[in-house]
Formats: C-alpha cells, structure tokens, sequence
C-alpha cells in the first residue's frame, strides 16, 4: 500500500509540472505566456495553422530577443529563462493555432496583445 501511495504521489508531482494547451492566436495579435516573475520553464510548440509564426523572448524588464520562425506544420522546443516571457506573433491575416506542451515552472502568466 505504502508503495502504491508513493507511485500515485510522483504521478501527481509529475502532471502538476507540465501544462498541455491548444492555443488559438487572432490575427496580428501576440500571445504571451509568462510575462510575469517567474523560474525557467521550456516550451514544446507545434504551429498547426497554414502560416509561419514568429517566437520572441521578452525579459519581463524590457527588450526582446532571440526570434525564431516556425513554418506551418513545424514542432520547435524553446528554453525560457527566469523572469522571460515567450511571445507568441501572429502576423498574418487568419487564426493562428498552436500546441503547447510547458515544462518547469507553470506558474506563469498568459495574455494576449496586440501587434
């Protein structure tokens, strides 16, 4: 019994360490996921939309840096730095959808701005 309580537990600890997300993104607008004081957390996106988007790490201080394309269909994964948001740019004239699969700190914020 002890064991199984132990397993259940690490499960538990596991699943709360990770954030799974369809996110849908309007056209010219940004998303932006941890635009708060935060620990590192990495990012699996998978653009499943026609067109390219455009990643972006912002230090929540100010600035931007680091872009990196990813064309329709393309799965990048992205290391985010402590207090760094990743935005997400949409600017194209249709919906743009991505899959997120966030590890490490999940405590983040989430917003959308526009471009």
């Amino acid at each position: 019994m002890k064991n199984l309580l132990t397993f259940v537990l690490f499960l538990f600890l596991m699943s709360s360490c990770a954030l799974t997300s369809t996110t849908l993104i309007q056209p010219n607008q940004s998303f932006v996921l941890g635009d708060n004081e935060h620990g590192s957390f990495s990012v699996r996106l998978k653009n499943i939309s026609p067109n390219k988007l455009e990643l972006w790490k912002a230090p929540i201080d100010g600035g931007q840096h680091s872009p990196v394309n990813v064309e329709s269909n393309e799965t990048v994964k992205v290391k985010v730095p402590k207090n760094t948001a990743l935005r997400i740019d949409n600017k194209n004239a249709t919906e743009a959808s991505v899959e997120l699969l966030v590890k490490g700190d999940v405590g983040l914020s989430m917003g959308y701005k526009k471009n």
